[in-house]
């Protein structure tokens, strides 16, 4: 085991040098992931919480189309549907602008059925008292939602929507099979010119892990606020 330790290259794992001289193409295809990953999950908001909100409806014809919604993207994998939607979806004659829209529209309606049940299961962590109190105040199902039971539920979504955008950023590395020039495929294309795979796979890891550091620095930034009005214990 020593023998085999001692026999490893360590001066080949990693080059800083190539990585520094590579960092500026990077930040190209890193300019990309953050578009898309904004993009997708703007939408993945909007979608997730229609769908969170009509998954709790009383009537049925909007709770089971929304059930079976959520259960489908969160039973297939999100590469499937990305080249279900890039190289399926125009034989039906709807063809995508580009790659990087297909990748938006793939990850915001997949990530739009977490969402989702981050937004049901927040709307019932809030008692149900305040539902009633909002009843003998006579507001309305909308009212009472939008005045009352969202704004404490959006203190609670927050973790897990947070948790979210990190899987929609490193999400994104699945459109570099269908050429986006994101940052994972930008890292195969130096990587390829280079023959240093191990470098600039480990240079894209770190930027992504920094770009999630910064992604949760803003949560707890945010948990703060929302959390400001809470009684100390």
């Amino acid at each position: 085991m020593i023998e085999w330790f001692n026999q490893i290259q360590w001066e080949h794992l990693y080059d800083p040098e190539l990585a520094w001289n590579s960092l500026p193409f990077l930040m190209e295809g890193l300019k990309i992931t953050l578009i898309i990953s904004l993009f997708s999950m703007f939408f993945a908001l909007i979608l997730g919480i229609l769908l969170g909100i009509a998954r709790m409806s009383k009537f049925w014809f909007l709770r089971l189309p929304a059930k079976i919604y959520i259960s489908f993207m969160r039973g297939t994998p999100l590469l499937v549907f990305i080249f279900i939607l890039y190289y399926g979806v125009p034989v039906l004659g709807v063809q995508f602008n580009s790659a990087v829209v297909a990748g938006i529209v793939g990850l915001s309606l997949n990530f739009a059925a977490y969402i989702a049940e981050v937004v049901r299961s927040a709307i019932m962590s809030v008692p149900r008292g305040q539902w009633e109190a909002a009843g003998s105040l006579q507001m309305g199902y909308v009212q009472t939602l939008r005045r009352i039971i969202i704004p404490q539920a959006t203190r609670i979504a927050l973790p897990p929507t947070f948790s979210i955008f990190m899987d929609v950023v490193k999400g994104t590395s699945l459109a570099s099979v269908i050429t986006v020039h994101e940052l994972l495929y930008t890292s195969r294309l130096v990587a390829g010119r280079t023959f240093d795979s191990m470098t600039m796979y480990i240079t894209a890891a770190l930027i992504y892990w920094i770009v999630c550091i910064v992604i949760g620095y803003f949560q707890e930034r945010l948990e703060k606020r929302y959390s400001r009005y809470l009684s100390k214990r």
